[in-house]
């Protein structure tokens, strides 16, 4: 008997940690989106800026980002593996400084100390001394939650006790699922798209086993599309601003949607496939401006679809050079 139990806390100890790992790369995956698009689409950080901490920036303020590889007394594997590049400035009238991040599972403080000991490394690595006084400025602290469960809070608290007094401030939090598709492009909250299926996650069940509501679910992911080819059209974002959600909303699907397969080759396949339509369009256009013919480039591509023809093949018979082919049969990998 003594043996059995032994034997059933190593199991349970290796399932543990087996569990552990796979949340700490499910966690590292969104976590690495919301850095990319925070990284790579900063014209898309300013409606979020504004919505979280109510401010009335424009749009056209520069943001400088300041990364940060400080890793100090941290609290587990995944924060081990963190590189916090979620500080930047916002240079309007007055310059501010912020910190942004991105949370997939259930609060239980930790994230709290460890945004604490984010801000006050960062403000102390910023920090001036002046004839012996040090001043040091915390910035503007948040945090995206991508589920929304009982225990989350609408705000964190920093309470500080020093001998000259107590200072106390708020930590806003911002909670993916309580917005709706319309408020996302009402408010240009074009960020949270690669997240929006978190949304729908509780109902994934039912989306499997359930062909019309997975129907429902991919024209809700159609008209997304339709709405984003819109706002590119008008000039409210780039191709590239485009792309990157598109391209994440897939990789976030992929992840999320892991048990259930319908669900994620239904919408994930939408999604990839848009991901290759608006590739094809850039190099289209590029195609265009060269003098390159629209419909020599479709014909490379149903010939690549087909697989049954070499590179030098379909060059010869669509008369496009051998490297535009090879550029087109790329787009077909992603």
């Amino acid at each position: 008997m003594k043996c059995f139990a032994i034997l059933e806390f190593k199991a349970k100890k290796w399932y543990d940690k087996d569990t552990k790992r796979k949340e700490i790369n499910m966690a590292n995956i969104y976590d690495g989106a919301f850095r990319t698009i925070l990284n790579d689409c900063q014209k898309l950080i300013i409606p979020i800026i504004n919505e979280i901490f109510g401010e009335t920036y424009t749009g056209e303020e520069e943001i400088r980002f300041f990364p940060n590889e400080h890793f100090l007394d941290q609290q587990d594997e995944a924060d081990k593996e963190r590189i916090t590049d979620t500080n930047f400035t916002v240079l309007g009238k007055i310059p501010k400084k912020y910190h942004v991040e991105c949370e997939s599972s259930l609060p239980d403080g930790k994230i709290t100390i460890r945004l604490f000991e984010y801000d006050a490394q960062t403000a102390l690595d910023e920090g001036e001394v002046t004839e012996e006084t040090l001043t040091v400025t915390f910035p503007n602290t948040s945090v995206l939650y991508l589920r929304t469960y009982k225990k989350t809070p609408d705000k964190m608290k920093y309470v500080i006790i020093t001998p000259g007094g107590t200072v106390q401030y708020d930590v806003p939090i911002m909670k993916l699922q309580t917005y709706s598709l319309n408020d996302i492009f009402e408010k240009s909250l074009l960020m949270l798209i690669p997240f929006y299926i978190f949304s729908h996650e509780k109902d994934f069940p039912e989306y499997n086993r359930n062909e019309r509501k997975l129907a429902e679910l991919k024209a809700e992911y159609q008209k997304i599309l339709e709405r984003l080819d819109e706002l590119e059209q008008q000039g409210v974002i780039g191709a590239f601003d485009k792309r990157t959600i598109i391209e994440l909303s897939g990789d976030v699907i992929k992840e999320i949607a892991q048990k259930y397969e319908n669900v994620q080759k239904g919408v994930g396949d939408m999604m990839s496939g848009a991901l290759i339509e608006t590739s094809a369009r850039t190099i289209l256009n590029q195609g265009k401006r060269q003098g390159i013919s629209e419909t020599q480039k479709k014909t490379a591509l149903r010939m690549l679809k087909r697989g049954k023809l070499t590179i030098e093949e379909i060059a010869e018979d669509s008369g496009l050079s051998v490297a535009e082919v090879e550029q087109l049969a790329g787009l077909l990998t992603v």
